[in-house]
């Protein structure tokens, strides 16, 4: 099994093996990607809400009603590359923010789930078991990982949509 990497560090690894351009990171084995926008890569249904926070460790979350909905962005699911399997927490399972509580592993390596909130996981996403590919086809949608009743405030550095943005281009 491959060790576990922070999403950050597998990011890292990913732009390692890229062509830089300005403002875009585009993958050298995928031609789909050529002349690609920051803004396609951040395009979907679901793609950067306004009201999601995001992490430097790329993952995102949303609250409402005491409930946090957390995933990772869209940034790092196309710099793990296929996902292949997910590790959900387990219902009840208590946590505290900054704790990993699943990991994700894709074709190129595996990253642990960070959580920037703490409480209790209260619901987690099946569907992923069975089709982790959905994390790569809506991240930031029906890629949710899990739903957290909060317990205090996110701990650690939080940015708006259009801050991520901004702190993806410039990596």
């Amino acid at each position: 099994m491959a060790a576990r990497l922070s999403i950050v560090r597998a990011a890292r690894q990913f732009t390692s093996s890229v062509i830089h351009r300005p403002s875009l990171i585009v993958p050298a084995s995928c031609q789909r990607w050529q002349g690609a926008t920051p803004s396609r890569l951040f395009s979907g249904t679901s793609a950067v809400a306004s009201d999601k926070k995001y992490t430097p460790d790329h993952e995102w979350f949303t609250t409402t009603n005491g409930t946090a909905t957390l995933g990772i962005s869209s940034y790092a699911a196309k710099a793990l590359g296929d996902v292949v399997y997910i590790e959900l927490p387990e219902v009840g399972l208590e946590i505290s923010a900054g704790d990993a509580i699943g990991a994700v592993e894709s074709v190129k390596s595996a990253s642990d789930i960070l959580t920037p909130v703490g409480g209790k996981v209260v619901e987690v996403n099946t569907k992923l078991e069975e089709k982790p590919s959905t994390v790569n086809q809506d991240p930031e949608g029906e890629g949710w990982i899990a739903k957290i009743e909060v317990q205090g405030e996110a701990e650690g550095e939080t940015m708006s949509a259009e801050e991520y943005k901004k702190f993806t281009e410039e990596q």
